[in-house]
This record gives C-alpha cells, sequence and structure tokens, in this order.
C-alpha cells in the first residue's frame, strides 16, 4: 500500500471508532453494520449486548444472485437493503441503529439504507 491508500484506510478506521463509540446494538434496538468493498458490499445486524450476528447478507448470497444480476452497485446496495429489511420484519425487528462502518453516507451505503427505510425499518 502506498502512504494515500494507508493514510485513507487509518482515517476511516478513526471515523469508525469515533461512531462507535457513541452507538451500540441491544436486542430491541440492533445495529445495522455496513461494510462495502470496490466490489460487494455486506450488511449485519449486531446484537451488542450479546455480542451476536442476529442476520448477515451480502451481494454474494445465492439467494441475491438472480435479483442483483445486470443492476449497478447502487442498485444493488438497494436490493440489499431491501432484503435486509425483509429479514429483519421476519424476525420482527421494526427499529436499528444504523452503523456506516466510517464510510460516507452517500453512493452505495445511501442506498442501501433508503432500500432497508424502504421496507420499513426505522433508525
Amino acid at each position: 500500500m502506498n502512504c494515500m491508500t494507508k493514510k485513507k484506510a487509518a482515517l476511516r478506521l478513526r471515523r469508525k471508532r469515533a461512531v462507535r463509540s457513541k452507538l451500540r446494538g441491544s436486542a430491541e434496538r440492533p445495529r445495522l453494520s455496513v461494510f462495502r468493498s470496490n466490489k460487494q458490499i455486506y450488511v449485519q445486524l449486531i446484537d451488542d449486548s450479546k455480542g451476536c450476528t442476529l442476520m448477515s447478507l451480502s451481494t454474494l448470497h445465492p439467494s441475491l444472485k438472480p435479483l442483483l444480476e445486470g443492476k449497478k452497485p447502487v442498485e444493488q446496495a438497494k436490493v440489499l437493503g431491501l432484503e435486509a429489511g425483509k429479514l429483519c420484519k421476519e424476525k420482527s425487528i421494526t427499529k436499528v441503529a444504523f452503523d456506516r462502518n466510517g464510510f460516507s453516507f452517500h453512493g452505495r451505503v445511501a442506498a442501501l439504507a433508503a432500500g432497508a427505510r424502504e421496507a420499513g425499518l426505522e433508525f
């Protein structure tokens, strides 16, 4: 990694720690954590009080492959948010704490949040 890449990664981790210090997931309001790489986007529903993951989903999930085929990354993120919202509704979870994980709230992260809101989740 070159110097600029290391600096960007360090700044994202600093933002992540700052957000995480104020944000905790509980049984009644779990944390919806988002991670995006250059090619994929991942979402997890985490209960921090128990230290367990309640649900995880990504653009690599086999059941989502037909829904995501031929779509651009932002559209894929919105579909992922919709599916994550549906899974949360099945587990009777309506309120979540949105954790953007140090990433800017635009593009794929914002599209995922919009899809989750559209599915009925409250942040």
